[in-house]
Order: structure tokens, then sequence, then C-alpha cells
């Protein structure tokens, strides 16, 4: 649970936060909760949208017009596939808050840009501006990431 709540902060004070309400929201809501056999899934369910709600009251985000992400194109699969989860986790985390959340929404989690827009409160044209950013962040910190091993 503590992993999904990281997924969207930048630090463990604000993961912790996350998962308080979480799990306030869980044992406040116990004679709700109907499916015995999936209780780890439910708790998930529950942290994941108190990180949504965290990000929409924390993070302020600009309105875009329609951004076309082909221009901007996406962080290349070579320079992905020599990063470890763990590198990547962190090169996420030094993402913008608003980009992260998109980011990890979209390609973590596997939400549509329709879904993501609704989940934040923010348009269509705002998420793909979201995860072009993200995309583009990346890219540059992979190619920091590369001229400092370079120079080692």
């Amino acid at each position: 649970m503590y992993g999904i709540a990281m997924r969207y902060t930048k630090n463990q004070e604000e993961a912790l936060d996350i998962l308080n309400t979480s799990f306030l929201k869980v044992f406040t809501s116990l004679d709700k909760y109907k499916d015995s056999n999936n209780l780890a899934g439910w708790i998930a369910k529950i942290v994941f949208n108190s990180a949504i709600d965290h990000v929409r009251r924390n993070t302020k985000y600009k309105q875009v017009i329609n951004y076309n992400i082909e221009r901007d194109g996406a962080v290349h699969n070579g320079s992905l596939q020599q990063l470890q989860a763990e590198d990547l986790f962190r090169l996420i985390h030094r993402l913008p808050n608003a980009s992260r959340s998109v980011f990890n929404l979209y390609v973590v989690d596997g939400y549509k840009h329709k879904e993501i827009a609704e989940m934040l409160g923010i348009s269509v044209g705002t998420s793909k501006w979201h995860l072009a950013n993200a995309r583009k962040e990346l890219r540059s910190l992979l190619e920091q990431q590369k001229r400092y091993e370079a120079a080692r």
C-alpha cells in the first residue's frame, strides 16, 4: 500500500498522510466491504483513490490547449531497457507532480486520457500535455544520466 502512495507523491511524509487517510477510510467503511476474498484489493483501491484526491488538492494544473504528443515523441525503448526498475522509479519521482501523476496513471496503471481527465478534474488535452511533458523530462533525465555515466 505504501508503494501505491509513493507512486503519486514526492516524499514519505505525503505518502504516510495518504496511508493515514486511506486506513481511516478503511476502518470507517468496513461495514460496506462485501467481498471477503479480496480485502487487499479493496484497500488498494481506497489507497489509490486517496492518492488521486491528494494530487487533486495539492497540484495546480495549468489548462493547456490540445497538445500533439506525436510531435514530442516517446522515451526511447533502448534507453528504458538499460535502466533497472529502481533507477526508473527514481527518475519518475523527479518529474513535476502533475506530469508524474498523469504518467503513472497512463503508463503504469493503464488508464486512458479521458479517464485520467475525469479523475484529476482536468481536460483530455491537459492530460496529454502532462504525459508528453513527462516523456520529455524523462528523456532529458536519461540523457543527463548517460552523460554522467560516460564521464565516470
